[in-house]
């Protein structure tokens, strides 16, 4: 064979991993840690392709703001990245405020059509015994661009015009698929192909996505319905996604079939800045968005994990405290997480020391928790896109973004007006994450007209306490569904009770447990432990003797990026997952 011939052969390949090739030697650092920290003295961006990374520090370096950057590195992902998120999709964020010394929230998330009518959405998935996540009954307002609306009124520096051109650009002229991403692109669509009788003209989300069949790793994607969406926003500005075109092409499409979402439902679409909660970790505080987001569980999961000695525990003994923390804080979860404002939900009971102490009292340390294991009464005593930025003023954010499950609904809309060169759409899909309410009328997360889902996605932030206020510390996130809560204690321990630095203690090996109820119809299908195969076999066997049962294959197990600030140096300090696609850049 010619060379050429061989050089061709290995690029089309997918990519080998014998089982006696190992990962070399980093002298000084654990043998699991894949690179180092990236260091910046004026900014820092982690995101999960390095385009996004690249676009965030180009518009800090032209003079914009950390939100700046988080939006520019959003608007990318929403190209380079779209099986994690989207304009169709939610978004939540943490901004630490330098100025006024403190972190804010933002909720910026969408809620179920003003004329839904429950009954006969009832009707249509009662067989399934859930809500489709395919098609335009598990849609929800998106509020992404809402978002992005509120942070940069109050923290932009640059035009929108400046944030979404790095993005537009890779639009128009194409991007090779990442390798991770093309692997998450490829089974969405297939998925899709499966699904296909249950999408509403599921023909736009093959001729937008896979417009040459099945995308792999280095295949070029361009998207000019997205740029001249982008384009759009730039010129009209953020509102006009809300109460132009764009809203009256959805409900023309949605009333084509039959579905009750409007321009109506778009034009009320407000993001709504709110107070973030927190609980104290061993000397620093971890600080999450309020309900209906799942950062009470991962609040909870701390204060019951802080109960217990994590240094000084055996590998073993750590896995296990953090999987029946787990366990107790999601069936919590499962009982009492929906939209707080229609449905009372008790913060401040679920995570009260009187609580938190009863809870933990349930861990024995030879025996594992049922999966099942029922929820507590807290009153009685009483496949997502994460990214992280920070600029020279001190601003750091911690932001979320996502179409829930996968690449969406699978509903794209139709552009009544085409842009020369596209594919007859606007250039993302939208989310399904109507597919996590509960169509049980008793369940706090139950279906309602303008009411707002259950969320899984959590953007976190940690800071350290000072002499008059804290001080920001950390900005970090791991996707992935019910993997957040999960990873965030994971990385929490790495750092605070192991000692590894911010790369190391996203790169440590993680463990996911399912098989938790969850606040709507369903829970994960297989329960049992997944270890990542950094944990050895004395480990496995420790656990499977409490009477964990371990599971085989393959689980996600998130994905994380991180911004620290290193105060004493006067720098900040990023990581990037090593198990994505994406990298750290400061500068």
């Amino acid at each position: 064979m010619r060379r050429r011939d061989l050089l061709r052969g290995l690029a089309a390949a997918p990519l080998l991993r014998p089982p006696a090739v190992f990962a070399g030697d980093r002298p000084g650092d654990p043998p699991f840690q894949t690179r180092s920290a990236a260091l910046g003295a004026n900014g820092m961006a982690a995101t999960a392709h390095p385009l996004a990374s690249l676009a965030a520090v180009e518009v800090l370096k032209a003079g914009g703001s950390a939100v700046d950057a988080a939006i520019a590195a959003n608007a990318m992902l929403g190209v380079v990245e779209p099986t994690g998120c989207g304009i169709g999709g939610d978004l939540f964020a943490l901004v630490w405020d330098p100025a006024e010394r403190r972190l804010l929230g933002l909720d910026a998330s969408g809620f179920a059509p003003a004329g839904l009518d429950v009954d006969a959405l009832v009707r249509r998935h009662r067989a399934r015994g859930a809500i489709d996540p395919l098609g335009m009954d598990a849609v929800t307002v998106p509020g992404a661009v809402a978002g992005w609306a509120a942070l940069h009124a109050r923290f932009g520096r640059l035009p929108p015009a400046v944030l979404l051109a790095p993005a537009i650009a890779v639009a128009r002229e194409g991007v090779p698929l990442a390798p991770v991403i093309a692997r998450g692109w490829a089974a969405n669509v297939r998925g899709f192909e499966a699904g296909r009788a249950r999408i509403e003209a599921a023909d736009l989300a093959f001729a937008l996505f896979a417009p040459a069949g099945l995308p792999a790793e280095g295949d070029r994607f361009t998207n000019p319905d997205l740029a001249a969406t982008y384009e759009g926003l730039a010129r009209d500005g953020w509102t006009s996604f809300y109460r132009g075109p764009f809203a009256a092409d959805l409900e023309a499409h949605f009333r084509a079939h039959g579905r009750p979402m409007r321009a109506a439902d778009l034009a009320a679409m407000q993001a709504e800045w709110v107070t973030p909660i927190s609980a104290p970790y061993r000397g620093v505080r971890l600080w999450q968005i309020p309900p209906a987001t799942q950062g009470v569980t991962t609040l909870q999961m701390a204060r019951i994990v802080e109960r217990f000695p994590m240094a000084e525990l055996a590998e073993a003994d750590r896995l296990h405290v953090l999987v029946e923390a787990k366990k107790l804080a999601f069936a919590d979860r499962a009982r009492f997480l929906a939209d707080p404002r229609k449905v009372r939900v008790p913060v401040e009971a679920l995570l009260s020391d009187a609580y938190v102490a009863a809870r933990a009292a349930r861990i024995a340390m030879g025996s594992a928790l049922p999966d099942d294991v029922p929820p507590g009464d807290p009153e009685e005593h009483s496949d997502t896109s994460y990214l992280a930025t920070a600029d020279s003023s001190g601003m750091m954010v911690s932001l979320i973004q996502s179409n829930y499950r996968g690449m969406g609904s699978g509903v794209v809309v139709p552009r009544r007006v085409p842009v020369p060169g596209g594919r007859g759409t606007w250039g993302f899909m939208l989310q399904n994450r109507g597919a996590q309410f509960s169509l049980d009328p008793r369940a706090a997360n139950a279906i309602a007209p303008g009411k707002r889902p259950f969320h899984t996605i959590i953007p976190g932030f940690v800071t350290r306490p000072g002499p008059a206020h804290d001080a920001p510390l950390l900005a970090f996130g791991v996707m992935g569904g019910t993997m957040q809560p999960q990873g965030q204690v994971q990385v929490l321990v790495n750092l605070v009770d192991l000692g590894l630095d911010v790369q190391a203690a996203g790169d440590a090996p993680r463990a996911r447990h399912l098989g938790s109820p969850d606040p709507g119809d369903g829970r994960e299908a297989r329960a049992g432990l997944f270890l990542e195969s950094g944990f050895g076999a004395a480990t496995r066997a420790s656990l499977a003797a409490r009477g964990h049962v371990l599971l085989d294959g393959h689980h996600d197990v998130g994905g994380y990026q991180a911004v620290l600030r290193d105060a004493a140096r006067g720098i900040y300090r990023g990581a990037s997952e090593s198990r994505k696609d994406g990298i750290a850049l400061g500068y």
